[in-house]
């Protein structure tokens, strides 16, 4: 058995840390489902996401994962055979492209580098092509976790303008969602996913769409079989009916909490401390491959990501080696490499329930790890972060 002393360092994009008042609030014996006490708590929660997504758009909550709010948004708004454009920009935009096609949808999948945002201008292109109008949404991924890409979503809704397409525009903000500026209704986004475990601090287990006055008008007519997903039953008098049964109300609970210390925070100095931690973290691969096999992802300083940071490497880094060695002598948690970049990265997460001392600790702890495999790096990553964060 291996023994790992002290505070585990969950340095992954999700999960990320759970704060100790979520856990706490999460601790708590269940509510009546039907009762006065939880209907206010779920009214409030349901309300309050609203102001997460900056959106007058009702707000729906699964108990499911990211992936449940994909199928979700798909099945409320299309039908079999419909055509959805994805641009790809990671394996995140790869994995819902395949699941549309596994709903019986039709996906123009757009290749990308996977080093590189979503290009607004091929998007423009796509739907000027589609003289018809058969593309009936585009799905697009906000920051993908795999390659920490991050692309402009108002530049891809006035994309969409320009062509004058009558398209649905979704947007997955899974891995941005209050690590990163996104605002639902000044942008034109007309579906919205996320999950509960990233930004949002919480236990794995709820993910949300958020969708507007068009999106939920054309799902009135749309075929796709869906139950638990159906958002047009899901509101009514009867709250049982909010969650196609019996609520998940510990969860509930926890977010509800989660919430509060976000906004106690606020979402501007959300966004700011994930933008400091992001730089720090960048600062120390710079310097690492000053004099080693470490390169930045992402190729567009505007385009890198605030919550996650992909580093790629060569062959002569092993990531199982250098997880493992993390993992079990310094009790810190990294990302590997996801599809195209499965052994050929590995990704430091700074999102969520995140500070400066649990990055300095992190990158300190990494650099040891490479002078015990013995791999080539530029030395000073630690002071290069600190540097950056003097200068936040």
């Amino acid at each position: 058995m291996t023994f790992r002393a002290g505070w585990n360092f969950l340095m992954t994009p999700g999960p990320t840390n759970i704060p100790d008042r979520v856990l706490r609030a999460m601790a708590q014996p269940a509510l009546e489902y039907a009762g006065p006490d939880f209907m206010e708590l779920s009214i409030g929660v349901h309300e309050d996401l609203k102001k997460i997504f900056q959106t007058k758009a009702e707000v729906f909550i699964y108990a499911a994962n990211g992936h449940g709010a994909w199928e979700a948004a798909l099945s409320n708004t299309l039908s079999p055979g419909d055509l959805v454009l994805v641009p790809e920009t990671g394996q995140f935009s790869n994995s819902w492209s395949l699941m549309a096609e596994s709903l019986g949808l039709k996906s123009q999948y757009m290749p990308g580098d996977w080093r590189s945002g979503v290009d607004p201008s091929a998007v423009e292109r796509s739907l000027l092509d589609d003289k018809d109008h058969k593309i009936k949404a585009v799905l697009m991924v906000h920051t993908d976790t795999a390659t920490s890409v991050t692309s402009n979503v108002p530049a891809v809704r006035k994309a969409i303008d320009s062509a004058n397409h009558p398209a649905l525009f979704m947007v997955d903000t899974i891995a941005s969602l209050v690590t990163t500026e996104f605002r639902m209704d000044d942008w034109g986004v007309d579906v919205t996913i996320a999950a509960c475990q990233k930004g949002l601090m919480m236990a794995p287990g709820l993910s949300f769409t958020a969708a507007n006055d068009k999106a939920r008008e054309i799902g009135k007519s749309t075929i796709i079989p869906r139950n638990y997903w159906n958002w047009q039953t899901r509101r009514g008098a009867i709250h049982y009916s909010w969650y196609c049964g019996t609520g998940p109300i510990n969860s509930i609970l926890g977010l509800r909490e989660a919430l509060d210390m976000i906004f106690e925070e606020t979402l501007e100095g959300a966004y700011a401390r994930h933008q400091r931690l992001a730089d720090a973290v960048r600062a120390a691969v710079g310097v690492w491959g000053s004099d080693g096999p470490f390169e930045l992802n992402s190729l567009k300083e505007e385009e890198r990501a605030n919550g996650v940071t992909t580093i790629l490497i060569d062959d002569s880094i092993n990531v199982d080696d250098l997880q493992v060695l993390c993992r079990d002598k310094f009790n810190v948690s990294l990302g590997h490499g996801l599809g195209k970049l499965n052994g050929k990265s590995f990704r430091i997460g700074h999102m969520g329930h995140a500070n400066e001392p649990m990055v300095l600790g992190a990158l300190g702890s990494i650099e040891v790890a490479f002078n015990r495999l013995g791999y080539q790096h530029g030395k000073g990553g630690v002071p290069a972060a600190i540097e950056s964060l003097s200068k936040a």
